[in-house]
């Protein structure tokens, strides 16, 4: 999203993502096997926490990649955490067998690196922005590029900036 803050807002609710999330894992149920999970930080914790235990996968492994320097604006990739190569061992060549989890794709940055790592590996996201979109190969809910989502981890009753920012 550029500095221009956009007028679309989509909000979504802890139970409208967890259904979100169930949905994801009912589409992936049919996909697979996948061997384990390699979810995109930080938002894909959730989403794969809850994607692994409806599909009963173990073994879930990070790919900590920092790409919004503040809530708002996207900036330079930076891969702060690769994936560990034990990961990788037990799936097959390029990432076979594995599952890739967001909870967004928006402009397909992050999920263009990502692949990069992991080129035979399934990508899923719960939300997709149509130039991310051709990056994944499951989605839920598409959204326009000119909206921002607001996920239940980044709200109260109205948006909460992280706790590093000074705010009590």
């Amino acid at each position: 999203m550029s500095d221009d803050r956009q007028n679309k807002a989509f909000p979504v609710s802890w139970d409208q993502f967890h259904r979100d999330a169930r949905a994801l894992a009912w589409r992936l149920a049919g996909a697979g096997p996948f061997e384990g999970i390699v979810c995109i930080t930080r938002g894909g914790l959730v989403p794969a926490a809850i994607v692994a235990r409806e599909l009963g996968l173990r073994m879930i492994e990070t790919v900590c990649i920092a790409s919004y320097h503040d809530y708002t604006k996207q900036g330079e990739m930076q891969v702060l955490k690769p994936i560990a190569e034990v990961v990788t061992s037990v799936a097959g060549e390029g990432g076979k067998g594995l599952l890739v989890i967001d909870d967004l794709v928006d402009t397909g940055k992050t999920a263009r690196l990502v692949r990069d790592m992991l080129p035979s590996a399934h990508f899923a996201t719960v939300y997709a922005k149509p130039l991310g979109r051709p990056l994944i190969d499951t989605f839920i809910t598409e959204v326009s590029q000119d909206t921002w989502i607001y996920f239940p981890w980044d709200m109260g009753l109205s948006f909460q900036p992280p706790i590093r920012d000074g705010v009590a």
